[in-house]
């Protein structure tokens, strides 16, 4: 698998992400988990990340997320599943 697709830590610490999202964000100034977050429902729209990446994305700030603030709606209940 080439290394830009190897997850790896980057600017943002304790996030392991692809090294293609570490070069969008160094290009586009996200420097912060809250400007991470910020952009997180429209991370599709940087050039070089797609579907596939953005998802990924969203799933490693869900892992690092206090409860209740995770982005990407996977892994929380509905009320109807309680």
């Amino acid at each position: 698998m080439p290394r830009h697709f190897e997850p790896s830590e980057g600017l943002i610490e304790g996030l392991y992400l692809p090294q293609l999202a570490w070069d969008v964000f160094h290009r586009e100034n996200i420097q912060t988990i809250d400007q991470l977050r910020a952009v997180a429902g429209q991370l599709e729209r940087f050039d070089g990340i797609g579907s596939k990446t953005a998802q990924a994305i969203r799933l490693e700030l869900d892992r690092v997320a206090a409860p209740g603030e995770q982005t990407s709606g996977e892994g929380q209940l509905s009320a109807w599943a309680a």
